[in-house]
């Protein structure tokens, strides 16, 4: 099992800058990918990012050139770093791992709120 706890959320004005943090504990060791998510109100779940343990990334359309994953090994975290970031990133964002081929369970996620 392992266990994340987000963090960074807020509110920002159009243009501005976040950076959330993705920490992971427990079978870390069998993590073979984090990404993340993100759901808007009424809008389904959406990947924005996600990287591998060998360092590929995947970006969603809509936030390349703005958003980057980062990750320190020896914190086991990631950082998602928002910039220029848009009223329509307004959303909750979901950290989550692959483990054995699978997303792992939904947490609480942190709320990002980008005003006009």
């Amino acid at each position: 099992q392992v266990q994340l706890v987000e963090s960074g959320g807020g509110l920002v004005q159009a243009g501005g800058s976040l950076r959330l943090s993705c920490a992971a504990s427990g079978s870390i060791f069998s993590i073979s990918a984090m990404g993340w998510y993100r759901q808007a109100p009424g809008k389904q779940r959406e990947l924005v990012v996600a990287i591998t343990s060998g360092g590929s990334t995947k970006y969603a359309d809509s936030v390349k050139g703005r958003f980057t994953i980062s990750r320190d090994n020896a914190q086991n975290t990631v950082y998602l770093q928002m910039n220029t970031l848009k009223p329509e990133d307004t959303a909750v964002y979901y950290c989550n791992a692959v483990l054995e081929a699978r997303w792992g369970d939904w947490g609480q996620g942190t709320q990002v709120t980008v005003s006009s």
